[in-house]
């Protein structure tokens, strides 16, 4: 009887300082605490600008356990790694970050809840040594987006966690160019085990994340899951028109009780024209980021563009073809 095979799926992006230790760690913990099962490491590479190509082919040439993929361009955050777990076969996926961020010593208690009949198994951060700021901002989104959609999103979750083959197979049969794969879990997938980790510091180079990328992945998120904001909108726009008419009702009382004392002047007129203005262009601004969502999903493009694969068996090779 062949024995199980568990794939850890790695995006990477400038990563050449923690390739290396990382994939040993992984070739470690698997044959020191889990020698019953066959695993394979897929790193899937977003066209890096360092040496992190360059080490992952010594890597793939060391150990035929570890595959690699390469992107003919940065695709972003989101979009590789969901197409890094597609191209893994193994009976369980483990996605986690090639930053040390996400514990190794994590996989073994994640594939004994997976033995148990847990077809998701997630890491929850109960505790971070990122920096304070950025999360408290993580906790107010998380909290934020929890309320304004329909789907039980999860805290703290940041994709790192074991997949069943059943739910890969589900991911694999989506066609959405922009995934949010917190909203994917919680809305398509099984029931799921959380557990709870301490997220560590990064062990070299610095984050690839800047405002503009994390914006960009809430808003997908947001727009994916949401549509509270826009309906926002409508409901302002009851208020303030509610408002508009009692204020002017008020003010055309008060002129015609006091027509020469009364002097209502231009400062009411400015602010209510500012403060109409400031929220028109914010519901404008998210309206744009909805018809952008749109047209990402309608252009159907792929997730990724392919420059090379390495240490890909014929079984992956033939999945692969069939995928495509």
């Amino acid at each position: 009887m062949s024995k199980k095979k568990i794939s850890v799926v790695i995006p990477t992006y400038n990563e050449e300082g923690n390739v290396v230790p990382l994939a040993k760690a992984i070739s470690q913990v698997m044959e020191r605490d889990l020698p019953e099962y066959n695993y394979e490491i897929l790193f899937i590479d977003n066209h890096s600008q360092d040496q992190t190509q360059n080490l992952l082919r010594g890597l793939c040439k060391e150990n035929k356990h570890i595959k690699a993929i390469f992107n003919a361009r940065n695709f972003g955050q989101a979009r590789s790694p969901v197409y890094g777990m597609k191209q893994a076969y193994g009976d369980c996926v483990i996605r986690m970050c090639a930053d040390f961020q996400d514990p190794v010593e994590m996989i073994v208690p994640f594939v004994r809840e997976w033995e148990k009949g847990h077809k998701i198994v997630i890491g929850v951060k109960s505790a971070s040594k990122e920096r304070r700021f950025m999360y408290f901002v993580r906790t107010v989104y998380y909290k934020l987006i929890k309320k304004i959609t329909d789907i039980d999103h999860i805290e703290h979750f940041t994709g790192f966690g074991l997949y069943d083959k059943a739910f890969v197979d589900v991911v694999r049969q989506l066609h959405d160019p922009m995934p949010y794969l917190r909203g994917i879990i919680a809305e398509l997938g099984f029931d799921y085990k959380a557990m709870e980790y301490t997220q560590q510091k990064r062990k070299a180079g610095k984050s690839k994340n800047n405002f503009y990328s994390l914006y960009d992945y809430a808003m997908n998120g947001i727009t994916s899951y949401s549509k509270v904001v826009m309906r926002l909108a409508t409901f302002f726009g009851f208020f303030i028109a509610g408002c508009s008419f009692i204020v002017g009702v008020i003010y055309l009382i008060l002129k015609l009780m006091y027509w020469d004392r009364f002097s209502a002047g231009v400062a009411p007129l400015m602010i209510g024209v500012f403060f109409l203005g400031a929220l028109q262009l914010f519901f404008i601004g998210f309206l744009g980021e909805y018809v952008l969502s749109i047209n990402t999903r309608v252009l159907d493009r792929p997730l990724v563009v392919e420059e090379e694969r390495l240490n890909f068996e014929e079984e992956d090779e033939d999945a692969y073809e069939t995928e495509k």
